[in-house]
């Protein structure tokens, strides 16, 4: 296959997997997509391996040469799609000829994945083709894309079409709302501080990044605290000096000092990755048993959607 051209690289666009793992007891951060699940998704529809690495993009995608016609799906957020000038839905198998694939603007949200049969080839560094940008390496020489730079693709089937195709069928978008009437759920710590998030909406900060979401809202009392670093993981609600929370995302570091809060659920990550600034967040406190259960019925959702699409590719002449 033909390498793909950056000819615009976005606001944000980083090539990412699922993320390392086994790798935290070293300082290497997970990294990997913002939403692991929408690029194991993006990869499904293809039929390609589910770690492959995708396209992650933010706020505003990159536009690409194309030199052969492909098989593509765009899953997340809405993105303003064309292929050769012609849209492209979302959430679904998509064949496009070869010239200009354009992804702009995104909406309801600020990220979405792209996915190429036989995924990008990149060299796989600690187990993962995911960039990490803190640490500089992974991906495409460990930074966003940049114009010019050149996206080797896996081995697939070729493709033999002049026009843009989709599927009939597609999946359901998720519901990324993260508001008062949907909130985060999380389960607190016995920090004095963790039972005041739920009294008030916060918004996301503009200084947000894929490290961690910084929240504004009425300062959080902060009691003195050891400053002990001790380990943290992808959702840790750490509580600063300034009383502002900070929730951990991919590329978070593996140890801390601020105050914990808890930690957001599994089940609802997901829709951290697409919190952009201004949005407004709420939260719920939840038990560890109640937070166990929702994430057994988050996977057996996973499991039925995974199901129906693996049925659909089998069923395609």
């Amino acid at each position: 296959m033909k390498p793909w051209k950056v000819i615009a690289p976005g606001a944000l666009t980083t090539v990412q997997d699922r993320g390392r793992e086994g790798w935290r007891h070293l300082g290497v951060s997970r990294a990997g997509a913002l939403d692991p699940e929408a690029a194991l998704l993006a990869n499904r529809l293809l039929g390609n391996d589910l770690d492959a690495a995708v396209l992650e993009l933010t706020l505003h995608g990159p536009t690409l040469k194309l030199a052969e016609p492909a098989r593509i799906a765009i899953v997340g957020a809405t993105v303003a799609a064309t292929a050769n000038g012609h849209s492209l839905p979302g959430q679904r198998p998509l064949s496009i000829p070869a010239g200009e694939l354009k992804l702009g603007g995104i909406r309801a949200g600020v990220r979405a994945w792209l996915s190429v049969a036989g995924g990008f080839d990149l060299p796989t560094i600690l187990g993962s083709r995911g960039t990490d940008l803190r640490g500089g390496f992974g991906g495409q020489q460990g930074r966003a894309l940049r114009a010019g730079d050149l996206l080797h693709l896996g081995k697939s089937a070729s493709v033999d079409t002049a026009t843009s195709s989709n599927a009939a069928w597609w999946i359901g978008a998720d519901d990324y709302d993260c508001g008062i009437g949907h909130p985060l759920r999380y389960v607190p710590s016995e920090h004095p501080g963790a039972a005041a998030l739920t009294e008030q909406a916060w918004s996301v900060s503009s200084d947000s990044n894929r490290q961690g979401i910084r929240l504004r809202g009425e300062p959080l009392r902060n009691v003195p605290h050891h400053n002990v670093s001790e380990p943290v993981a992808v959702g840790c609600i750490q509580l600063p000096p300034d009383g502002q929370p900070i929730i951990l995302l991919a590329d978070a570091q593996t140890v801390g000092g601020y105050a914990r809060l808890g930690y957001v659920i599994a089940a609802d990550l997901p829709r951290l990755a697409q919190a952009g600034p201004g949005a407004l967040l709420a939260f719920a406190a939840i038990g560890v048993e109640q937070a166990r259960q929702i994430n057994l019925q988050h996977r057996h959702q996973l499991a039925r959607t995974a199901l129906a699409i693996d049925q659909r590719l089998a069923d395609r002449p």
